[in-house]
C-alpha cells in the first residue's frame, strides 16, 4: 500500500429504509428530470412492481416509460434494445428496478446513450469519456449491490463471455434500498443473492487493494450476512432480517466497489457467460474453493473472517482459525440450499480449459491475493464440479 492513492466511489445519494422507494418521483424532480425509462425484468413488470414505481413518478407530476427487457444475465442485445426504447421515448433519465441484472442493463443503456458507440467499447477499466445519463437505482434484492457500484457486467453474445465494465461513470446518481421490495423474493433467490453479498465482502477483505475503510465495510457485511441470511431464507417476511440483509449487501458493495474482487468473480463470470447460470449461485459454489487456494496468502485475514462469522477461535493457531472461516462458509451455503457443485447445474468438464483461460483475462482477477497460473485456476474449477 506504500506510495499508492486509493479512491472511494459510491453514489452521491443513498436512500435506505422501509418505504424509501416512494421518494423516487421527488428525487427525479430535484434533479430537474422530466421523463424516466424504467429498466426492469419481465417478472417485476408482470407482478406490477414496475407499475408501482411508475405511479410514484407520476404522482410527482413526471412521466415514465417501461422497458422490461433485462434478462437474468443481461446481454449486449438487451442494452441495444433498451437504448432504442430510451431514445424513442425521449427520456432524460433512467430508473433501474430489480437486482443486478436490471441495474447492469440500465448502466449499459445509460453509458452508451451518453458516450455513443456500442457497449463492447467500454469493456475494461474507465474506458468512457462522459458520465452516463442520470440513473436512479431502485433495488429489489440483497446481493449484487449493483445499485451503488461502478461495476457493470454485460454478456457479449457473440463470444459467450461476460464483459466486466469497471467505470466511475456507471456509478448511479441515487441508490434506493427499500427492504419492503425484497419481502416476496423466493427462498432460492434470497439464498443466492445473500451468498453473493458474502462473496463480495470476503473477496474485498482479502483483496490486494483493501484499505481500512473497505475493511470496516467488509467485516460488518460478513457479520450481518452470517446472522441474518438463514433467517431471511427460512422466513422471507421477517422484516428485521430483510432490512439487515439490505444493509449487508450495501456494505459489501461499498467494500468491493473500492477494493475490487478476486478469482471467485473472475471464474463465476465465465460460468454465467457460457451456461447462463445464476451469478450468486456460481459465486457461492466457488467461494470456499478459491479461498482455500488463497488461504496461505492472508491467513490472518481469514481468521478475522471466521470471527466475524461467529466462530470461536480462542486458543487456535492462525492457520486453524483461518480454516474455521472456510468451514463456516461451507456450512452457511449448505444451510441455505446452495448446490454442491457445477456438475448438477449442467456444466461440462470439457469446458474447464475455456473457463480457465477466460477467467485469467477477467479484470476481477487483478486484485486476488494469491497469483494463480492457468493450471491453478483449472484445479479450482475442477474442485468446484
Amino acid at each position: 500500500m506504500e506510495n499508492q492513492v486509493f479512491g472511494f466511489y459510491m453514489p452521491t445519494v443513498n436512500l435506505m429504509g422501509m418505504g424509501a422507494a416512494k421518494e423516487i418521483g421527488e428525487r427525479m424532480k430535484s434533479y430537474g428530470k422530466k421523463k424516466a425509462l424504467i429498466v426492469t425484468d419481465a417478472g417485476l413488470h408482470k407482478f406490477g412492481v414496475a407499475d408501482q414505481i411508475a405511479s410514484y413518478v407520476e404522482e410527482a407530476g413526471l412521466s415514465v416509460a417501461i422497458f422490461p427487457g433485462a434478462e437474468p444475465n443481461p446481454t449486449d442485445k438487451n442494452v441495444e434494445e433498451g437504448l432504442a426504447a430510451y431514445q424513442a421515448e425521449n427520456c432524460d433519465c433512467i430508473i433501474s428496478l430489480g437486482g443486478g441484472s436490471s441495474h447492469d442493463c440500465a448502466k449499459g443503456v445509460g453509458l452508451v446513450a451518453a458516450n455513443g458507440g456500442r457497449i463492447h467499447d467500454y469493456e475494461g477499466v474507465d474506458r468512457s469519456a462522459l458520465p452516463m445519463v442520470t440513473l436512479f437505482a431502485v433495488n429489489t434484492t440483497s446481493g449484487t449491490a449493483s445499485e451503488m457500484t461502478r461495476f457493470c457486467i454485460i454478456t457479449d453474445t457473440s463470444r459467450s463471455v461476460k464483459m466486466a465494465i469497471v467505470d466511475k461513470h456507471v456509478t448511479p446518481t441515487v441508490s434506493i434500498n427499500d427492504p419492503l421490495l425484497t419481502v416476496k423474493k423466493p427462498a432460492g433467490l434470497t439464498a443466492a443473492t445473500g451468498m453473493d453479498a458474502l462473496t463480495h465482502a470476503v473477496e474485498a477483505y482479502v483483496s490486494t487493494s483493501a484499505t481500512p475503510v473497505t475493511d470496516a465495510c467488509a467485516l460488518q457485511a460478513i457479520r450481518l450476512v452470517s446472522r441474518n441470511l438463514r433467517v431471511a431464507v427460512a422466513n422471507g417476511e421477517n422484516l428485521q432480517a430483510r432490512e439487515n440483509m439490505s444493509y449487508a449487501q450495501f456494505l459489501a458493495g461499498m467494500a468491493f466497489n473500492n477494493a475490487s474482487l478476486g478469482y471467485v468473480h473472475a471464474i463465476a463470470h465465465q460460468f454465467g457467460g457460457i451456461y447462463n447460470l445464476p451469478h450468486g449461485v456460481c459465486n457461492a459454489i466457488l467461494l470456499p474453493h478459491v479461498e482455500r487456494f488463497n488461504l496461505i496468502s492472508r491467513a490472518d485475514r481469514f481468521a478475522d473472517i471466521a470471527e466475524a462469522m461467529g466462530e470461536n477461535i480462542d486458543g487456535l493457531s492462525m492457520r486453524e482459525a483461518a480454516e474455521r472461516a472456510l468451514d463456516a462458509i461451507v456450512m452457511l451455503a449448505r444451510d441455505v440450499g446452495i448446490p454442491s457443485g457445477f456438475a448438477e447445474l449442467g456444466a461440462k468438464e470439457e469446458d474447464i480449459e475455456l473457463l480457465a483461460v477466460n477467467a485469467m483475462k477477467d479484470a476481477c482477477a487483478l486484485t486476488n491475493p494469491r497469483k494463480a497460473t492457468l493450471e491453478d485456476v483449472k484445479e479450482i474449477i475442477r474442485a468446484a464440479f
